[in-house]
């Protein structure tokens, strides 16, 4: 029997968008655009809170896998067993797991979620621990991620096992006690993971078909392998994934990201641990003495040639090369069902709505839920009335309905579920929302009395400013007080309050600023977006970082996108840029290679275009739109030392010129004052 749900109690806009204003009834109506589920959301979290077919797991963490180059690969099995803790013969699908985190960690994650008394301990402290305001909102963001199935998705999956699945966690080479040299999602490693399904199905308790899951670097693993089209894998289930690491994270803008250089440093320290659950036997037949001899090998991986580039611009992978490309997933080629989940603030945000979008199949068969959070604090808010379901509820849902032919309505779910920034969750058809039009912007010199604050208070509005004037602008390091540093620290700086989160105004005290008038209902803002600027600089070399907000009637701005470029980085690749029907250009994609940059004139102003994160929000009754521009925006945006030596003792500026106006254009429902875009303009805009 099919759970059916009336969509009665919805509020839906044009957009076929859904949000939730009462619990639905249980009448016969095919349509799961609420966020929850509805009934059938209740009936996968009974699946997998409710009785499994197996009582206990077996796990085998001494499995050696070895590669066609002779590398061997180190992996743990997960299989269903009976009450005595026998595997079962039964064969099953398998659910593979491709991860750099050692699985030493994985384990001691397994231990704390389900050692007697401890477990059910960690798990009920987190969900009891909620608190949205004050100073634990942010620390609670993340310690409530333990009991909304997170780590359950990255790690073992105890409760997924028992219910019929193999789970295989395999160590990258290169990482956690797997031998040879860490490729860093390299073309060797994709194909690791296209042998390692192939072992896979020929083992005697594989049946039905392989499924591949993961956050983060596991996310990316799992959808650059869906891209080789292996036969065997019929489903992806991916959190927090990319599709462009280099515009992602890497060197956003031209620019590398502090992250970067820490998450080697974590990833290459954890590499040096043994796996204290097979220690002794690794020693007994060698794998110690092969495993230590890869580490010293390559004992710090890419951080050399990192700390060359960054200090003289001599290493190719300081800027987009064919490195890189190799590692980009080919999402148009994936054909199997993939279930993606991202964050607007994440470290990948970019890639959120756009491995969707670049997914060529039906809704249904491919699924995005975007939530307005962090890198680590996917799920944190679901479970909540109307909020989708739990990440590992969501997970097995996907996996039964793909793995197992199961019924269970989770390809009519979604198929695009958001987290509206200011506003409620909701399930529609697309992204950005069918009722948004292009409306453009102008940076104008004339005060509002938002932003004395700030080193200046402009206005957006319709028309260009009235006469030209020079801003000027310098660097500053209120960057490390931002939404900027919780995005770059993956979310941790969230726990010091609300200046890293929800209220910039400390950051804008560096920023020139301009603010919209209020809008008098609420007013959404979807899709793509882009920020024209007219600036110089007295030196040779210009950096820039932009952030759009929301401005509340008491003043707090809150971050809702952000981006940033380097002015030699301002060359545009047409071909992959994107645009309206009508030629507007909304999303800016700049080639950042070496030969492709552009010379940066002495006091000469430039026009350079600002790709701005894709982002899905709602401006409520009385609350306004704001541009904030600065000259830099660290430690978010690293600058690379011979940037740093051309931009030495610079003085920038944002030139407001009638003749070569400053605007940002973005999709929205409302006028915020603003003119939509004529044909004419997106003309020009392409030279």
């Amino acid at each position: 029997m099919t759970l059916q749900y009336d969509l009665g109690g919805l509020a839906e806009g044009q957009s076929g968008f859904a949000v939730p204003q009462e619990r639905p009834a249980l009448i016969p109506a095919p349509d799961y655009r609420d966020a929850a589920g509805g009934v059938a959301g209740l009936e996968w979290r009974r699946a997998v809170d409710g009785p499994k077919p197996y009582p206990r797991v077996h796990i085998d963490r001494s499995i050696r896998l070895t590669m066609s180059d002779g590398v061997t690969l180190r992996a743990t099995l997960v299989r269903p067993a009976n009450r005595f803790g026998q595997p079962i013969r039964t064969p099953l699908p398998a659910i593979l797991n491709m991860n750099p985190y050692n699985r030493a960690v994985l384990d001691g994650l397994d231990h704390a979620l389900h050692a007697p008394v401890i477990g059910k301990t960690v798990q009920t402290a987190s969900a009891m621990m909620v608190a949205d305001e004050g100073p634990l909102a942010g620390a609670t963001r993340i310690t409530r991620t333990f009991s909304k199935g997170l780590w359950d998705v990255f790690g073992i999956n105890r409760n997924l096992v028992r219910a019929g699945y193999v789970q295989v966690l395999v160590d990258v080479r290169g990482t956690g006690t797997s031998h040879g040299k860490w490729q860093i999602l390299g073309s060797r490693e994709q194909q690791d993971s296209l042998e390692v399904i192939d072992w896979i199905s020929a083992q005697d308790w594989y049946a039905d078909g392989v499924g591949m899951t993961g956050w983060s670097y596991s996310a990316i693993n799992s959808l650059q392998t869906a891209g080789h089209r292996p036969e065997e894998l019929k489903a992806v289930f991916a959190v927090e994934g990319s599709e462009d690491v280099v515009r992602d994270i890497y060197i956003t803008g031209g620019m590398p990201s502090a992250f970067i250089p820490l998450w080697l440093a974590l990833v290459n320290g954890l590499k040096w641990l043994p796996n204290p659950a097979t220690a002794v036997a690794d020693v007994l037949r060698g794998d110690a003495y092969r495993w230590l001899s890869a580490r010293v090998k390559s004992p710090a991986t890419e951080m050399p040639s990192l700390m060359w580039g960054f200090l003289t611009a001599r290493d190719d992978r300081i800027f987009d090369d064919p490195y890189f490309a190799e590692r980009d997933p080919a999402i148009e080629n994936i054909v199997c069902p993939t279930f993606t989940v991202g964050g607007w603030h994440d470290l990948f945000g970019r890639s959120a709505t756009r491995v969707y979008s670049k997914l060529q199949m039906e809704p249904g068969r491919k699924q995005a839920l975007i939530a307005d959070g962090y890198h680590l604090d996917p799920g944190f808010g679901h479970e909540r009335p109307f909020a989708p379901p739990r990440l590992d509820v969501l997970q097995r849902a996907w996996f039964d309905r793909w793995l197992k032919g199961v019924e269970n309505g989770v390809d009519a779910y979604g198929p695009v579920t958001l987290e509206q920034q200011g506003g409620a969750w909701s399930c529609g058809p697309s992204f950005p929302r069918q009722e948004v039009a292009p409306r453009r912007l102008f940076l104008t010199e004339g005060p509002t009395g938002t932003a004395l604050h700030a080193q200046h208070d402009g206005t957006l509005r319709s028309s260009p400013a009235s006469r030209r004037r020079s801003l000027r602008i310098r660097p500053s390091l209120r960057g490390f007080v931002s939404r900027d540093l919780a995005q770059v620290t993956a979310g941790a700086a969230i726990v010091l309050g609300d200046s890293f989160a929800t209220d910039a105004r400390f950051q804008e005290e560096a920023a020139l600023s301009f603010t919209s008038e209020p809008v008098d209902r609420p007013t959404q803002v979807s899709g793509e977006m882009n920020l024209r600027l007219n600036v110089s600089t007295t030196a040779h070399e210009g950096i820039w970082a932009v952030t759009v907000n929301d401005v509340a009637p008491d003043g707090t701005s809150t971050v809702l996108t952000n981006g940033a470029l380097t002015a030699s980085n301002r060359a545009l690749d047409p071909s992959r840029s994107t645009y309206t029907d009508d030629g507007v250009l909304l999303d800016a994609y700049h080639y950042l290679t070496r030969s492709r940059r552009l010379p940066v004139p002495a006091d000469e102003p430039v026009r350079i275009d600002v790709d701005l994160v894709p982002t899905d929000a709602v401006l409520a009754p009385g609350h306004r739109l704001r541009v904030d521009v600065y000259a830099a925006s660290l430690p978010r945006y690293l600058t690379i030392v011979p940037d740093l030596i051309k931009a030495r003792g610079r003085r920038q500026q944002l030139v407001l010129d009638p003749a070569k106006p400053s605007y940002l254009t973005f999709q929205t429902d409302g006028e915020l004052g603003a003119a939509p875009v004529p044909i004419v303009a997106a003309t020009a805009q392409r030279g």
